[in-house]
């Protein structure tokens, strides 16, 4: 099988050709493209890209360049990339959330790369003191230079043309390098996907984080098939509420926290979700009882959810589809099969042996659209790579069916516990005044939970004592706002980081 290769200005230009008048909607008005109002189309953003591009170009970025999209998360973060793109320039994505220790250490590995920032990240540039302040541009900045028009330059299709970065759930986020092949087989792998949408409503809805490897795919895939795209940028529930009202999208996909806190909508404003046939839920796993709400609320006949599991080192990878007559048959654990011809999986112990059928071990996956390397950190990335497979770092199992059942991360694996991941799961289902549910390791490697209430909600200990009575013994819950949990871009829980928390509070020194 071919594939072709992505390069992200030629394929929004080209989409463009092909679907001029379709629309792209956004929730907000865009700092870095203040032309673009909140509704337009394909062919009218094309010239912007390319006036951004020229712009760039004045600023002094070529061909080969590395330039650090450090801004606020809006969709004009993806069409800063694509003008980059117009240049042979490589984006490198970084979230608006990260620190100046972040930022510093990005900076280092990418060699003073040129830094694109607004009003949201302009006070840590600042302070970014080992940055050449040449290279710094405010968007304000951008928008007002002028320029000369410029030829669009193209990179070798196997070299460096984008990178993301892990989710910085273990520490200092990894780099991670995609080119033009890689990204085009994630692209093929999506639009196997979005073929199968039936229905002449041809408006998809998203809330991704721009900087994640999954909003380029996203994009790209459909524009290539002609949908029309309603952005959502602002994931308040009162702004997704009266979005996803008044287009009434046939399909929806964030990240699966993010389901977690819209699931009261789903059941107080359940008609928001009147017109959503196909739900999406991006990379992580995700409960039960979130997909059996947003399913209930839709009115469309037939309505699934599409959970995926992969990585941003792979891409998309395993998939399950869930419908309402069935999800309380689904073991929560279960993430499906991969993609025949384009990803599957395996388990192996920790020399990369394969393991039998339903015994634990670590996960790993094989994907035509795996990255190329971690920036400058290439022995890191090459620790996980056993020939064509790569060890996500997971650890689960896979039944006689070959459906993967995630347990939990490797480096969170609790003895007598089978999955703090299935724990958390059932607890979240069960327990309707609970918002987060993660589980850590305690004093002298016992099993403590940490939840947080949804608002306005008080604890009930009875109930919380009843649903654990027949699982493993877990110290008594800790409970902290929802906000002092520590969060990547995407919302994951950054364990590693609320473990150290848990250990400073209690005086820990080890784990």
């Amino acid at each position: 099988m071919s594939v072709k290769p992505l390069n992200l200005y030629t394929n929004f230009y080209e989409a463009a050709k092909k679907y001029p008048e379709n629309r792209l909607i956004s929730d907000e008005l865009l700092g870095a493209f203040p032309e673009i109002k909140y509704e337009t189309t394909y062919q009218e953003i094309v010239p912007l890209i390319q006036q951004r591009a020229f712009q760039l170009a004045s600023f002094g970025i070529k061909k080969g360049d590395k330039v650090m999209i450090y801004k606020s998360p809006k969709m004009d973060t993806y069409l800063l990339a694509v003008a980059c793109a117009y240049l042979g320039a490589v984006p490198v994505m970084v979230s608006y959330h990260f620190s100046l220790a972040t930022l510093k250490v990005f900076n280092e590995r990418l060699d003073q790369p040129f830094i694109l920032f607004d009003h949201e990240t302009q006070t840590t540039v600042s302070l970014l003191k080992e940055s050449d302040p040449i290279k710094q541009i405010h968007t304000r900045d951008l928008v007002l230079k002028p320029y000369q028009e410029v030829a669009q330059q193209f990179l070798a299709d196997d070299e460096i043309s984008y990178m993301t970065h892990t989710s910085g759930t273990t520490g200092i986020p990894k780099l991670i390098c995609h080119s033009a092949y890689s990204m085009g087989w994630r692209v093929a792998w999506q639009q196997e996907i979005f073929k199968k949408i039936e229905s002449d409503n041809k408006l998809l809805s998203f809330h991704i984080s721009p900087v994640h490897s999954r909003y380029n795919i996203g994009m790209t895939s459909l524009m290539s098939l002609g949908f029309e795209i309603l952005c959502l940028n602002n994931p308040k529930l009162a702004n997704v509420s009266a979005m996803l009202s008044l287009y009434q999208p046939i399909a929806l996909e964030t990240h699966p926290n993010n389901f977690v806190q819209w699931r009261q909508l789903a059941t107080s404003a359940a008609e928001a979700f009147y017109s959503i046939k196909y739900y999406h839920s991006t990379f992580d796993a995700i409960n039960l009882g979130t997909m059996k709400e947003f399913l209930t609320a839709s009115n469309q006949e037939n309505a699934r959810f599409l959970q995926v599991y992969g990585q941003s080192e792979c891409g998309p990878m395993i998939l399950k589809s869930h419908r309402l007559e069935s999800i309380n048959q689904t073991d929560s654990r279960n993430m499906g099969h991969g993609l025949e011809g384009f990803t599957q999986a395996r388990i192996t112990d920790a020399a990369g042996v394969e393991l039998p059928v339903n015994t634990n071990g670590h996960i790993q996956f094989y994907s035509k659209g795996r990255a190329l390397t971690y920036y400058k950190e290439s022995e890191r990335f090459d620790e996980n790579v056993y020939d064509a497979w790569w060890d996500s770092g997971d650890y689960g199992s896979i039944d006689e069916e070959g459906q993967l059942y995630l347990k939990d991360r490797q480096v969170d694996v609790i003895d007598q516990i089978d999955s703090t991941l299935a724990i958390e799961d059932f607890l979240l289902d069960s327990l309707s005044f609970l918002d987060e549910v993660v589980i850590i390791r305690g004093e002298n490697y016992s099993t403590q939970p940490i939840v947080a209430l949804k608002s306005d909600m008080q604890m009930d200990w009875d109930a919380w004592w009843q649903a654990i009575a027949d699982l493993p013994h877990m110290n008594e819950p800790l409970i902290y706002a929802f906000d002092e949990i520590p969060r990547t871009a995407t919302m994951k829980v950054q364990r590693l980081l609320l473990q150290e928390k848990f250990n400073q509070e209690k005086g820990l020194s080890r784990y």
